[in-house]
């Protein structure tokens, strides 16, 4: 069994969450998203976080807006529409209890 493959599935399962929690407080672009992420350790790439993006938008739980740029293309800046702050809600809650469910359980093993 390839350990690698198991630690990227797992980052994946919780990108959708992880991304949300990011434009909780605040509207970013995406090369800002994906600096918090790898920051963070998550090791995405551009190609995993756009078509995530796109679906979020597309499943309403994301608004975004055109920016020009004094240093580039223009610039894309996403932030959480009123669905998207209820799902995220909804998520946290979620990944509380499961968080501390699995914590429990590998403590209890160790």
């Amino acid at each position: 069994m390839n350990i690698e493959n198991t630690k990227a599935q797992m980052r994946k399962g919780v990108l959708e969450f992880c991304i949300l929690s990011v434009l909780k407080d605040k509207e970013a672009y995406t090369s800002e998203i994906l600096d918090t992420l790898k920051t963070a350790k998550l090791l995405v790439v551009e190609g995993t976080v756009y078509p995530l993006l796109t679906r979020l938008k597309n499943d309403g739980l994301l608004n975004y807006r055109w920016e020009e740029s004094l240093s580039g293309p223009p610039r894309k800046y996403y932030d959480l529409t009123e669905i998207g702050h209820t799902f995220l809600n909804e998520l946290s809650s979620t990944w509380t209890e499961l968080s501390d469910a699995v914590n429990l359980i590998t403590k209890q093993k160790q």
